[in-house]
């Protein structure tokens, strides 16, 4: 019983951070600016994920494979900062 109540006030603390996102804050992003930092979250979130990966990889050609890949994206991250 204890354990629905906690998931109903996690689902509760969702609901109310995802309201407080969603305000207006009075500065409208132009369309490129949404985009670009669509963009930057996209490639930020492709680093965690290629980090976490390489971080489990124990072959050594995946390895350097996930090297490149990460410096790559780092490369893109600086291009879109």
């Amino acid at each position: 019983m204890a354990r629905g109540w906690e998931s109903k006030a996690v689902a509760e603390q969702m609901d109310e951070q995802d309201k407080l996102t969603q305000q207006p804050t009075g500065y409208e992003a132009s369309p490129d600016q949404r985009a670009r930092r669509e963009q930057l979250e996209s490639l930020q979130l492709s680093r965690a994920r290629t980090l976490a990966q390489l971080e489990r990889a124990t072959v050594a050609a995946h390895r350097t494979m996930l090297e490149r890949a990460l410096a790559a994206l780092d490369a893109k991250i600086e291009e879109a900062s």
